[in-house]
């Protein structure tokens, strides 16, 4: 049988358990940092297979591995971990269990995806020589990021991959689909934290008041000239403000109003310019009023790059494995991913796994308190994943540049 149609068969094979592993990943989600439940479940699966391990790197990180029949090459395959500090309200037997907390971004996907994908591989060492690292990463949520601190702490030494692979559920394609970008992908992405200063007191005597509240809507105002007339016109920007407390009643001016928010864009130099702008136009707005302010901004993740020999090589081995028409374009996404500090690192690429039933496409999205997939997708997720380890090993070629 060809090794294509045996991962294939498989996929069917170990379909059921891996629809467990995922409904019950899905019902105890963990907050970035505190994956504790998630890292001894999938640590009690790896040594049930006998699959070799390290953990605790950035506290619950593992790093397992399959060795084939011989020496060759490394690719390494990562999960990520941490769920999301939401409240999921869709009806279903594995609802979450853990209160205000779902993996409303599909990682409970991608580790049972991987899980699926070492049970495939751990069939077939002998066909393949090298290792396969299997990365299940925390804390891609939360800056800094599981990724950076997991390779601050050499979690993949010293047999460091030669090409990295990740993939994340995108419920704006169906299930039995994926998708493909090569180049920049996906944005940076920054948080900034600002707290204007005034005078408050009786909201009728504004004349007497430095009103921090009228100030911190100019400040906002001001700030948006930074996408919309400072951002070089090709280069995606965005910058957003998602909370803003200014603690005051209907007569009461507060003496300070926080801001926070989000700077993405996909361009290094012009990001490092913004940061200067957005700290220019806090000092010179706030002034003008008679007010201060402090600003913090958080560099968070860097833009991330899918190799363009690498995406192009993977594309094409899924073309082989699902069909060219299930294999789609992708757009960029102003959304940001620290697998990114892996592919600073390694040659490697992220792609997408659709996850929609048939005819919903995009009705689920993301981030949200309803967002669910076609199971289906973890055949999808779990062969797809085997198949290009599988086929990078077996390469006599060398390198795939």
């Amino acid at each position: 049988m060809e090794l294509i149609s045996q991962i294939k068969e498989l996929s069917e094979l170990y379909f059921d358990q891996i629809v467990e592993i995922r409904r019950h990943l899905h019902t105890y989600p963990e907050l970035s940092f505190h994956e504790s439940g998630t890292s001894s479940y999938i640590v009690s699966l790896l040594k049930e297979w006998g699959i070799p391990y390290k953990s605790g790197y950035a506290k619950h990180g593992i790093v397992a591995w399959i060795d084939g029949n011989g020496p060759g090459k490394v690719i390494a395959l990562r999960a990520d971990m941490d769920a999301l500090p939401v409240k999921e309200t869709n009806d279903i037997p594995y609802i979450s269990k853990n209160e205000g907390v779902m993996h409303a971004c599909g990682h409970d996907v991608h580790m049972a995806c991987l899980l699926g994908a070492i049970k495939i591989l751990s069939e077939l060492r002998d066909e393949f020589p090298g290792r396969i690292k299997f990365v299940f990463q925390p804390a891609e949520e939360r800056i800094p990021g599981g990724a950076r601190l997991m390779l601050e702490e050499k979690a993949l030494a010293p047999d460091e991959p030669e090409i990295m692979i990740a993939q994340h559920v995108f419920p704006d394609l169906e299930a039995g689909t994926c998708g493909f970008r090569e180049g920049i992908y996906m944005a940076s992405s920054d948080e900034i934290y600002i707290t204007v200063n005034g005078k408050g007191g009786h909201a009728a005597v504004p004349d007497k008041l430095i009103d921090p509240v009228v100030v911190a809507s100019q400040l906002i105002v001001a700030l948006q000239n930074i996408p919309s007339r400072f951002a070089p016109p090709p280069v995606p920007t965005v910058l957003s403000f998602g909370r803003i407390i200014a603690d005051g009643a209907v007569n009461i001016v507060p003496d300070k109003v926080n801001i926070e928010g989000t700077f993405r864009t996909m361009n290094e130099e012009w990001r490092d310019k913004a940061h200067r702008l957005i700290k220019q136009i806090c000092d010179n707005t706030v002034k003008s009023y008679g007010a201060t302010c402090d600003l913090e901004i958080r560099k968070g993740y860097p833009v991330l790059y899918n190799d363009p020999a690498v995406t192009s090589w993977a594309r094409n081995k899924a073309e082989h494995y699902l069909g060219k028409p299930n294999v789609k374009d992708l757009e960029i996404r102003m959304t940001a991913e620290d697998f990114a500090y892996f592919a600073l690192k390694y040659p490697s690429v992220m792609f997408r796994i659709g996850t929609s039933e048939p005819g919903k496409a995009g009705l689920f999205p993301l981030h949200t308190s309803t967002f669910s997939i076609d199971e289906n997708a973890l055949k999808t997720g779990t062969g797809l994943l085997a198949w290009l380890a599988f086929e990078f090993l077996s390469n006599n070629s060398g390198n795939i540049r």
